[in-house]
């Protein structure tokens, strides 16, 4: 147990100590006019009270993601708090906070846009291509997901065909990703965003009350499949320590935030906060079934994470514990499925350059994305899903170097934001030649090639650094 609470005291320490040194490292000015203000447009630009900014980040960035991932990387053990804590701290959190106050000093611009200020024109055609792809793959299975839970709840009739669902959830994704943001975004989603939190601190909560046993750091714990640590944990855990999905949803609160000032809050602290999640339900995940991994590792083999967040949810919290884990499993990947589309509707935009301010234009856009996302549904994924976890490192890598950039060329020190990158450039690869998905190489060899690419990756950003001349100006 007190390797959890360290953990968790890491968290919000990090939060309080450190945020708050990365914000002013930044540069962030409270008397800054933000693009919600220049250029308020009542759809996608549209101030809001941070406390609502700070909600709808954190389930855009949320969802299932801080708790299946964190459910899965359980099975490493207590390594798993360390990840979390550090990799939230140091590098997601940073990443977060970068990938949308850069949106708003840049006019609320999309993540590939602001990577191709910084890293160049080939870099920004990668992100593109990198974002949609994985926006779609998000949107998509985040309907086919929910649709075929709602099919199964026990009701008759239409009410049992997954058409029916997924008809309707494509429905709703549509009018959330063309409607104005305020209309049902801003409305609905601070209420589901407050649940998952709820969610989280009552099973933190029941978990420590029943004292169940969390394995400490010091425990002789392996993963039951025999699975390293290095490089497999850091990227089966992504939402709840970094993840470059969180960058393409970023900067549509960038174009909500009122003020600078609330960047750290809104950014920063929603990272942490998905942190603290990811922690709740790693160790719930390792410490209420009985044979420790072992059982963990059975229950996963029987019916994945969901039947996990259900068992742990029903067993600490009785009825009122089931009904969350519904609503969390049902509504969460819902609630990241329709702003994945949305972002993708931006990311053409800022691409394309075409006003969002008309109707016809967000039409013209998001009907051709959701005739491709609709298509999506009737291939299988099986494989392709494989390689979303990479890609959604990857990206999240990508971003952190052009921070660094950024910083750069504010004549600021990079260090904050160049050392994680290098961290996950070495990550990425090593998972690359390693995985099943990828080259399946040894140990033996990925290692070492994985940390020569971190290394390479870092003289190669010094090299650019020193030679690089700010080519476009920032706005600041």
């Amino acid at each position: 147990m007190f390797s959890f609470l360290g953990a968790l005291a890491i968290l919000i320490i990090g939060y309080l100590v450190y945020g708050k040194w990365v914000d002013r490292h930044f540069g962030a000015d409270p008397n800054r006019e933000t693009p919600a203000h220049t250029l308020q447009d009542g759809v996608d630009f549209v101030p809001l009270p941070w406390h609502k900014i700070f909600l709808i980040q954190f389930l855009n960035i949320a969802g299932l993601g801080p708790i299946f991932g964190a459910i899965m990387g359980a099975l490493y053990g207590p390594a798993a708090f360390l990840w979390i804590a550090f990799g939230c701290v140091l590098g997601g959190a940073v990443h977060d906070y970068f990938s949308g106050m850069l949106s708003v000093r840049h006019n609320g611009q999309s993540i590939p846009e602001i990577v191709g200020h910084y890293l160049g024109e080939g870099s920004r055609k990668v992100m593109r291509g990198f974002s949609v792809v994985l926006l779609l793959l998000v949107g998509v299975v985040f309907m086919m997901g929910p649709a075929g839970l709602l099919a199964n709840l026990g009701m008759e009739g239409i009410f049992a065909n997954t058409s029916f669902w997924l008809a309707v959830i494509l429905a709703y994704y549509f009018m959330a990703t063309v409607l104005p943001v305020d209309k049902v975004i801003a409305k609905i989603y601070p209420l589901f965003g407050l649940t998952l939190l709820i969610m989280a601190v009552g099973v933190g909560g029941m978990m420590l009350v029943k004292g169940l046993p969390i394995p400490e750091i010091t425990d002789p714990l392996s993963h039951p499949k025999g699975l390293p640590i290095w490089p497999m944990l850091f990227v089966t855990i992504a939402c709840g320590a970094i993840s470059g999905f969180h960058a393409t949803q970023s900067p549509m609160m960038a174009r909500c935030l009122p003020t600078e000032s609330y960047g750290r809050r809104v950014f920063f602290g929603a990272m942490i906060a998905e942190g603290v999640v990811a922690l709740i339900w790693a160790a719930a995940a390792m410490s209420f079934f009985p044979n420790g991994l072992d059982g963990l590792n059975e229950v996963l083999t029987k019916g994945g994470a969901g039947l996990v967040v259900n068992e742990v949810s029903v067993g600490l919290m009785g009825t009122v514990g089931g009904m969350m884990a519904i609503l969390g499993v049902i509504a969460c990947p819902i609630t990241s499925g329709d702003t994945a589309f949305r972002s993708v509707r931006l990311i053409f935009a800022d691409a394309m350059n075409i006003s969002q301010t008309s109707t016809k234009n967000r039409l013209m856009l998001a009907v051709p994305v959701f005739a491709v996302g609709f298509a999506l549904t009737f291939i299988d994924f099986n494989i392709i899903w494989r390689y979303f976890a990479f890609s959604n490192q990857a990206l999240a890598t990508i971003v952190l170097w052009a921070s660094a950039m950024y910083m750069v060329h504010q004549g600021k020190s990079h260090w904050l934001a160049s050392l994680p990158a290098t961290f996950m450039t070495a990550v990425c690869t090593t998972y690359i030649l390693m995985a099943p998905e990828g080259l399946s190489l040894s140990a033996a060899i990925s290692y070492p090639v994985g940390a020569a690419a971190g290394i390479g990756a870092m003289v190669w950003f010094m090299m650019a650094a020193a030679k690089r001349t700010v080519s476009v100006q920032p706005a600041v």
